[in-house]
């Protein structure tokens, strides 16, 4: 059995090479970008007024301006302001020659095409050209993950298609004779698969590309069929179940006779210890245990970050600081543990855990706290690092 640092070095030593191909920006959320991304223009493109108003020359004290032009945005103005004139502008007009100030429209009044201003408006209120990035500034880097915010970047860049990294197929392939799909009636003894669908969400929301495998019963013939077709067309595999000590746990070694290199089989954690993987060239499998909160763990501990890195993305999970509200003991050590929690207002609170097959307890959390081999207890008061449940 190894640590869990040990299990994170051993993956993220594992050589993976992202494919380009090009998307169109309007298909490029969740995707992760394979260029640096320069402006080929200045932002903002020229001086332009950040709010209703009148362009005037701050150094002109008139008590009056005639009013020569009215800008909206996308209107070109056409006169220079002179002493004693402005220039009604809308919100994201050009600012006239001349002019280096805007005056809100609040603090002025306007009489018989003259503009007067009637109280005091410090603010220049105008958008200098380049004043948020210039021409040749990188403003996304190779490896960002796009969101919405950079669908928004990329199409104030006037990018339409962009080069991104190919979303790799992600297999599920849950193995035991006692499941059913749901939608079905139970057989006494049986149980739903739901890890297909939870781990089916949790790469969804990645952005990489999900094939259901269905279910496989407890046979050692059915599941290396299977597995043998899934990988003609994956990219990564997931096995969930059969990897532990039972007579029916036939995953390690089907891997072995598959030709698979097994780099580790348990990992010193909780939930999640029987965890597998292995490769064989180009081919990724993890096992993962059964039960449903091990399957949410080590997909968010080990998982995650190696199909992010297949994806061209070097993923670091957030974590929040807060205050956890009671003590939390424990009787052994030898592993780290991970445990649900609900988190709000700078404080953190253990939720009721039976154990891993417990799956309920996660849709109450919105985080999961870590416990380092070793430690016995954390004291209500101190202050912990949260990883959110997203």
């Amino acid at each position: 059995m190894i640590t869990l640092e040990e299990a994170q070095e051993i993956l993220g030593a594992i050589p993976v090479k992202p494919v380009e191909e090009k998307e169109s920006i309007q298909q490029a959320l969740n995707r992760i970008l394979a260029q640096d991304v320069e402006s080929v223009i200045d932002m903002p493109p020229f001086d332009k007024s950040a709010m209703d108003g009148y362009a005037v020359n701050s150094e002109d004290n008139s008590k009056h301006f005639q009013i020569i032009e009215i800008i909206s945005a996308g209107i070109i103005p056409v006169k220079k302001i002179k002493k004693g004139q402005c220039a009604k502008i809308m919100t994201g007009g050009a600012v006239p020659q001349g002019a280096n100030r805007v005056v809100m429209r609040e603090v002025t009044v306007e009489e018989d095409g003259y503009m007067r201003i009637v109280d005091e408006d410090p603010s220049r209120n105008i958008c200098l050209r380049g004043e948020d990035v210039k021409a040749g500034d990188v403003v996304l880097k190779k490896g960002v993950r796009i969101r919405v915010p950079e669908i928004g970047v990329l199409a104030s860049m006037g990018l339409s298609v962009l080069k991104v990294y190919r979303r790799p197929v992600v297999s599920i392939l849950s193995t035991g004779s006692e499941l059913v799909e749901p939608g079905n009636p139970l057989a006494m003894g049986q149980i739903y698969n739901s890890n297909s669908y939870s781990l089916a969400a949790q790469v969804s929301k990645m952005g990489a590309v999900i094939h259901p495998a269905g279910i496989v019963p407890d046979s050692i013939a059915d599941i290396k069929a299977t597995l043998k077709n899934v990988l003609k067309s994956s990219d990564l595999v997931m096995l969930s179940g059969g990897v532990s000590m039972g007579d029916f746990d036939y995953v390690p070694g089907i891997l072995n006779d598959l030709g698979f290199t097994l780099h580790f089989e348990k990992v010193a954690i909780k939930p999640g210890k029987p965890t597998v993987f292995a490769t064989r060239k180009q081919d990724v499998v993890f096992g993962i245990p059964g039960n449903p909160v091990s399957t949410f763990v080590v997909f968010e501990i080990f998982i995650k970050p190696f199909l992010y890195r297949m994806m061209g993305h070097d993923y670091k999970p957030e974590f929040i600081q807060v205050v956890l509200k009671t003590d939390i003991r424990r009787k052994r050590t030898t592993r780290t543990s991970f445990m649900p929690v609900r988190y709000a207002g700078g404080q953190a609170e253990p939720l009721p855990y039976h154990g891993s097959a417990h799956f309920h307890s996660l849709s109450k959390a919105n985080g999961l706290i870590c416990i380092p081999r070793g430690v016995t207890e954390i004291l209500g008061g101190s202050r912990i690092d949260v990883r959110p449940i997203q």
